[in-house]
């Protein structure tokens, strides 16, 4: 006897970074197939900095993406300056955690708000969210504007930045960001609080959390990567996280250690809560307090969450490198030789590698970006898998269980854009 299989198909699905779709199949009240595709082309951006001068690759990979070109301009040149053989000056690490930082606050502000907060109200985009939740957007859009200053005022223009191996320490009114800066942290509170109040499914499970981590600080630029409390170099990323390929998608999947993992605002929170500034300590544990929760949190919805704390000490780390900032110094002459390295940086959405060779005519022969996306797909289709085989055993209605799904989806806060990078190619 024919067995029936039900499927479950979103064919767009709105208010992320990219576009996506997903194809669900179940049979017997069961998910037997899961698969999250990227809805867009390949885009090659490995292959196109080869053969490229070590001086033009920020330029080029800056813009794989609108929202991380902070994220992507600083890996790259650390990755480039340690094929160099360059040590950065204090001043030129300053200027790109400044970088990081402006953009985090951005990014997390516009996700919050503007893609994942309508679907808690019924809403089908903040647009429609009516006039009584107008206090929101305005709160949102000071969030934003915050980002947005320090990354203008640090890289030159708000989007893309201008930066070289060279950085230059800025002329700026620091008083002038300071203000806003202090300005923005009741609007973060409010945040926070909006939030952890907000009706988040209840599903848990374990996984492998992974992260940059440092003794002495909230990593956002360098460290070594830790997966729960398994600590290992960046140049050795490629013995624990292996990408993999799967047939029906333009994206690489990776696994560490050949399993799942979840990276982002959850796993930085997880594995970093130690390193918070005093303040956002205390934030945290009046949220988990509030919310009955504990460490290390088992919910992906409850990213959301994460990213508004780390608001909080984004806006915290800004202030204290301003008021702490260092005496400008001329960098180090660059020398063109054959090298490579190896750099990861935490993006808004998770730890994101680039690896370089250089020949001696400084060259580009090699080049791997293993993105945060790429590295949470696999763990997205579990939780999906296992949100979605939850609510059939309770008889749910596909609308609703379609709407949990894109709910889940937002709250990692994918990148679909940044994930496109491969293409497989069968040959009859």
């Amino acid at each position: 006897m024919t067995k029936m299989v039900k499927e479950i198909n979103l064919n767009h699905i709105c208010k992320i970074e990219g576009h996506a779709h997903l194809n669900l199949k179940i049979e017997k009240n069961k998910v037997i197939e899961c698969q999250l595709k990227a809805a867009e082309g390949a885009r090659f951006f490995e292959a196109l900095v080869l053969g490229k001068k070590v001086e033009d690759i920020q330029e080029i990979v800056s813009r794989i993406c609108g929202i991380c070109s902070c994220s992507h301009s600083v890996a790259s040149i650390q990755g480039l300056e340690e094929a160099l053989g360059i040590k950065p000056t204090n001043q030129q690490r300053f200027i790109r955690e400044m970088l990081l930082l402006g953009e985090r606050i951005r990014s997390h502000a516009t996700h919050l708000y503007f893609l994942s907060l309508p679907d808690f109200f019924g809403a089908s985009s903040v647009l429609s969210l009516g006039k009584e939740h107008k206090s929101k957007i305005d709160d949102a859009l000071l969030i934003v504007s915050t980002g947005n200053k320090i990354i203008e005022d640090f890289g030159g223009r708000d989007m893309h930045p201008f930066l070289k191996i060279r950085e230059e320490m800025p002329e700026m009114n620091y008083d002038e960001i300071l203000k806003k800066l202090k300005d923005s942290k009741n609007v973060i509170k409010r945040t926070i609080d909006l939030f952890s109040k907000l009706d988040y499914p209840k599903i848990e499970r374990d996984s492998d959390y992974l992260s940059l981590k440092r003794k002495d600080v909230y990593a956002n630029i360098s460290g070594n990567v830790s997966s729960m409390g398994e600590l290992f170099n960046d140049n050795d990323y490629k013995k624990h996280l292996t990408e993999n390929i799967k047939e029906y998608a333009t994206s690489k999947f990776v696994l560490h250690d050949g399993k799942p993992y979840m990276l982002g605002s959850m796993a930085r929170i997880n594995n970093n809560n130690k390193q918070l500034g005093n303040q956002t300590k205390k934030v945290l544990k009046d949220t988990l307090n509030k919310m009955q929760l504990t460490l290390p949190l088992k919910n992906p919805y409850h990213n959301l969450v994460c990213q508004a704390i780390e608001l909080f000490e984004a806006v915290n780390r800004v202030t204290y490198l301003i008021e702490n900032r260092p005496t400008p110094k001329t960098p180090q002459k660059i020398t063109i030789k054959e090298g490579s390295g190896v750099s990861a940086v935490e993006a808004p959405r998770g730890t994101l590698f680039h690896e370089y060779k250089i020949d001696k005519n400084g060259k580009i022969t090699y080049c791997n970006i293993m993105t945060p996306t790429c590295q949470n797909l696999n763990m997205m289709e579990q939780d999906m898998t296992m949100l979605v085989n939850s609510l059939l055993a309770t008889n749910t209605s596909k609308t609703e269980i379609v709407e949990k799904l894109e709910k889940l989806i937002r709250a990692y806060d994918p990148c679909f854009s940044c994930s496109t990078h491969f293409l497989k190619v069968n040959w009859d």
